[in-house]
């Protein structure tokens, strides 16, 4: 007697492309535009994407420097001259008490005329928060005295401590991001502008106005940067005011600057106006400032975007540099380099270690744009 056997064949319709259909999560992917597909790429890069936040945070805060600063920019205290950071303690003698700092005895030491402070735990201040402080003009225009932060009445905070002329390390840093932050961003913006430009018509051209923007950005890469910034900023005229000076360095960091990127324009030109799309554009009877700026420029702009990430950090490194040598920004104007100035002698690193902290947002800061700028070129390349 026969066993009759089971049927394994589909009943179901043939669909020919039924093979070919990709899963929902993939065919989001690739039908997205240039830039959604460059998004998701770049949310796979956790350390690029968490360095943005940190880079959001940072600019952020340069809107609200006055309010997170305790102490206005230039408020000193004179009986606290070189104070050590002051710790934040929560308990006292195992009683919860809040947010408060142990204020200071102060004491000279005459054989060796150094400042000692000693933290008194019977001076017990406890720090206000969203409160009224030292008065301010808010983005030099409107008067005001509100802070997060504030030390107790008739109390001191001073959580970085203090510098010679006995002002908070803390609240100046806050101010100082305010310019060290936007000359990188300024600086690019002008070398952004000058890459493409000089770099579009290299590029596009090619023949003599190749050669000559060419020999121009080796010319200005032969020379020593450090030597070249310091040589235009002490060009610059002795009575310019800050708000000029700041400017100009602005204009010279970003003038020096826009080699890297013209180079990166000129290769992408060469390489893509002679693909067929540009052809097409050409015989179509478009003007060349619309083939570089309707059809060139967007088909690699993400790329032109990741190499400026990496350029920004260069540039806030200069201002501080220069600063830190006295040919950038000077007092009255607040920096990073300009707060580093204080940390020249070996005294400040022997007896005041704190005064070298300003350093550490600019470490922050230039590594987080690193990792950002590798987070955005990999996902700006098509290949990866």
């Amino acid at each position: 007697m026969s066993t009759k056997l089971k049927h394994f064949v589909d009943d179901r319709p043939f669909d020919p492309q039924e093979g070919d259909r990709l899963s929902p999560e993939l065919e989001k992917f690739y039908m997205s535009s240039q830039w959604r597909m460059m998004w998701l790429k770049l949310r796979r890069h956790r350390l690029a994407v968490i360095s943005g936040v940190i880079l959001a945070l940072f600019y952020a805060s340069i809107l609200i420097s006055e309010l997170l600063a305790p102490y206005a920019a230039n408020s000193r205290h004179t009986e606290f001259i070189y104070a050590p950071p002051q710790s934040v303690h929560l308990f006292h003698d195992g009683g919860f008490v809040g947010p408060f700092v142990y204020g200071y005895d102060y004491k000279l030491d005459m054989d060796t005329l150094k400042r000692e402070y000693t933290p008194n735990p019977a001076k017990i201040e406890r720090l206000r928060f969203f409160c009224s402080g030292d008065r301010y003009h808010y983005l030099g225009l409107v008067e005001m005295s509100f802070h997060v932060v504030c030390p107790a009445e008739n109390g001191t905070f001073f959580w970085l401590g203090t510098d010679r002329l006995g002002r908070d390390v803390l609240s100046r840093i806050f101010y100082g991001a305010r310019i060290s932050l936007t000359i990188g961003v300024v600086g690019i913006a002008i070398s952004f502008v000058l890459g493409i430009i000089l770099g579009g018509l290299a590029g596009y051209y090619g023949g003599m106005i190749d050669a000559a923007i060419t020999r121009a950005i080796e010319v200005i890469r032969s020379f020593p940067k450090l030597p070249l910034f310091m040589a235009l900023s002490a060009a610059l005229p002795v009575w310019l005011s800050p708000i000029w000076v700041y400017f100009g360095i602005t204009l010279i960091v970003g003038m020096i600057d826009w080699t890297g990127l013209a180079r990166a324009v000129r290769a992408k030109l060469l390489a893509l106006r002679e693909e067929d799309f540009c052809t097409a554009a050409v015989l179509m009877g478009a003007a060349p400032r619309r083939i570089i700026g309707r059809h060139l420029l967007p088909s690699f702009i993400s790329h032109l975007i990741a190499v400026a990430t990496l350029h920004i950090p260069e540039m806030i490194l200069a201002e501080t540099a220069l600063s830190f040598l006295g040919l950038g920004l000077r007092p009255p104007v607040t920096s990073w380099g300009v707060l580093l100035t204080e940390a020249q002698n070996i005294n400040a690193v022997a007896l005041y270690p704190w005064l070298l902290l300003p350093m550490v947002p600019v470490v922050i800061t230039v590594l987080a744009f690193n990792f950002l700028g590798d987070g955005l070129r990999d996902a700006a390349d098509p290949y990866k």
